[in-house]
């Protein structure tokens, strides 16, 4: 099984959290084969917005989600 990643972002009630405020509205960026393509991804979206605190970015990883035995 491919290794999948999510990228997707959107503003955050807390920086340090990642509790979306407008769930609705989320930036999804897309999903990636392999860790390597996501982290450029979510770099490439999260300098974007770096001037806003409140705006976050981050990878999920789908394939942990799928088969999470394993």
């Amino acid at each position: 099984m491919s290794k999948l990643h999510l990228v997707f972002g959107g503003r955050v009630a807390d920086p340090q959290g990642v509790e979306f405020v407008d769930p609705h509205n989320l930036d999804v960026v897309g999903i990636f084969p392999d860790y390597k393509s996501a982290e450029t991804a979510w770099r490439s979206a999260a300098q974007r917005t770096v001037d806003d605190a409140t705006m976050k970015y981050v990878v999920v990883h789908l394939h942990r989600l799928l088969q999470p035995d394993s």
